[in-house]
């Protein structure tokens, strides 16, 4: 496979969990919106710190107002964290390699791609409903991946990159909420505190199968534990670095080497460190410490295959280096 492909693949896959992300993000901050004074931005805000595009939002939209949040992170062209030009993104790498993604695949890119392109039309339905669209439509193209493309190296390099972008995000999201929805003591446990942590939950398309695996009441530690460490559901960090280990080990297929190369070690590290470390320890040590570190790691770790895979001429002459200074983590 040339590298080029590889490539495409990987970010037609990272856009659209994106924005998918983003959509579900926005959707479930409507309903958080109606306990908010009206006009206030403040339960938006967040949503911009999660992308990253906080100091581009406030050059942009120095007035910050909730429509023009929604608007800066679903249709803003200038934006290249918004949904839009997410999925424009993702569609032009889908049409660089028509020849190796499904008809179906590119039939269902193609179409949300224009079913977004009237700026107008977009606020036609209601904001929510659109949303709902937006992030069924990013779902469908997963279901149609799953369930057209064989298992091979395109199916490898389409699931690396959507698995290290919802890695990203469940990290982020947390990140950017925890701090803000924690209390004070005498609010703790209250209607209005539950609820926010509903909220969180729902944000990262979590909150029935916490319910169904957690049975106690909801506290910040839980859902700090579930996002982060539970094994088995898919947009938790630590159920991620276990798809992206095995996704790299069917991708290497290299022989035991005595010494692992940088991307082994790095892919190794991460699998291990949150497979086995307690939330108790995490918190104690500095939740944000911790995120913001996995987060530098899934950088290096995305810069890394980068430079193995998308940058040689073809992935048979794969360079291998035996160096393995990375990061240390205590927690």
């Amino acid at each position: 496979m040339l590298s080029r492909v590889a490539d495409s693949l990987y970010w037609i896959n990272r856009y659209l969990e994106r924005a998918e992300n983003i959509s579900r993000f926005l959707e479930v901050s409507e309903a958080m919106a109606l306990d908010c004074p009206p006009g206030s931005a403040e339960p938006w805000l967040p949503l911009v710190e999660v992308t990253g595009d906080r100091h581009r939002f406030d050059t942009t939209y120095p007035d910050a107002t909730p429509k023009q949040v929604v608007r800066f992170l679903l249709q803003d062209r200038s934006n290249p964290n918004s949904i839009v030009s997410c999925i424009a993104v993702a569609r032009e790498n889908a049409r660089q390699i028509r020849d190796v993604i499904t008809t179906e695949m590119w039939e269902q890119i193609n179409d949300l791609h224009w079913s977004l392109q009237d700026d107008e039309d977009i606020w036609r339905e209601p904001v929510q409903e659109q949303l709902r669209i937006i992030r069924r439509g990013c779902q469908l193209v997963y279901g149609i991946t799953d369930t057209t493309l064989s298992r091979d190296l395109s199916w490898l390099f389409s699931q690396l990159g959507r698995l290290i972008e919802r890695a990203d995000k469940t990290s982020r999201i947390l990140d950017v909420k925890y701090f803000l929805l924690l209390p004070s003591p005498e609010e703790v446990g209250g209607v209005l505190d539950e609820l926010q942590w509903i909220t969180l939950l729902r944000t990262a398309g979590a909150y029935q199968m916490y319910r169904h695996s957690v049975q106690q009441a909801i506290s910040p530690a839980a859902v700090a534990r579930f996002l982060l460490l539970d094994p088995i559901f898919p947009r938790s960090v630590r159920y991620c670095l276990q798809g992206i280990s095995d996704t790299l080990q069917q991708i290497q297929q290299l022989p035991n080497q005595d010494t692992p190369d940088d991307l082994d070690c790095l892919r190794g590290q991460l699998l291990a460190r949150w497979s086995y470390v307690r939330i108790d320890n995490l918190i104690e040590a500095g939740l944000h410490e911790a995120i913001d570190q996995l987060q530098q790691d899934l950088n290096q770790l995305h810069h890394l295959i980068q430079t193995r895979y998308f940058t040689s001429a073809d992935l048979h002459s794969i360079p291998t280096d035996p160096a393995c200074a990375l990061s240390s983590f205590t927690a």
